[in-house]
C-alpha cells in the first residue's frame, strides 16, 4: 500500500482514537478524500448526539456532501477505521463514493461488542421472516405522489 493510503489511513484511525477518548461514541473513524485531499471527517458520535446513525461514515459523508454542496461524492474516496456496517455500506453507495479502505474487520469489531452479523443476515430474508415487523398499508394517495413525481419536469433525479 502506497504512504499516501496508509497515511490516509492513520488519519481516520486516529480520529477514531481521539473521539472515542473525547467520549464522543465508539472507537470508528472516517475521512472523505478526493484527488489526494482530505475534505472530511466523520467519528462515531452515536451516544453523544443520540442519534443511532451517527456512524463515522455516515457522519463523513454528510460532512462532505454539505462541504461540496452536492449529494453524489463520485470522485471521492473513503477510509474507515473499520469495515461498514450495513447502514454504513449502503450509504457509502448511494453517496456514489469510488472505494472504500478500511483498517479494522467485522469480526474485529463483533470482537469487542460491535456485531452487526444481525444486520446482514436480516437484510437476507424476506421481509416476513425477518424479526421486526413488518406490514403493507394501501393508501392510494402514496401511489399518487409517486406518479406526480414521474411526471415532474423540474425534479433532481438521485
Amino acid at each position: 500500500m502506497c504512504d499516501a493510503k496508509k497515511g490516509h489511513m492513520r488519519h481516520a484511525v486516529d480520529l477514531s482514537r481521539q473521539k472515542m477518548d473525547e467520549g464522543c461514541g465508539g472507537p470508528f473513524g472516517a475521512i472523505i478524500v478526493r484527488n489526494g485531499e482530505v475534505i472530511a471527517e466523520g467519528w462515531n458520535n452515536v451516544t453523544s448526539t443520540n442519534d443511532p446513525t451517527a456512524h463515522a461514515e455516515v457522519s463523513a459523508i454528510r460532512a462532505a456532501c454539505e462541504k461540496l454542496g452536492s449529494f453524489d461524492l463520485a470522485g471521492c474516496e473513503i477510509y474507515t477505521s473499520c469495515e461498514p456496517c450495513p447502514m454504513c455500506l449502503s450509504a457509502i453507495y448511494w453517496a456514489r463514493l469510488d472505494k472504500i479502505y478500511y483498517a479494522n474487520g467485522r469480526d474485529d469489531a463483533a470482537a469487542i461488542g460491535f456485531d452487526d452479523q444481525f444486520l446482514y443476515d436480516e437484510v437476507a430474508k424476506p421481509m416476513n421472516d425477518r424479526s421486526l415487523p413488518i406490514e403493507h398499508v394501501d393508501v392510494p394517495e402514496a401511489r399518487e405522489v409517486f406518479a406526480a413525481w414521474d411526471t415532474k419536469t423540474d425534479k433532481i433525479a438521485y
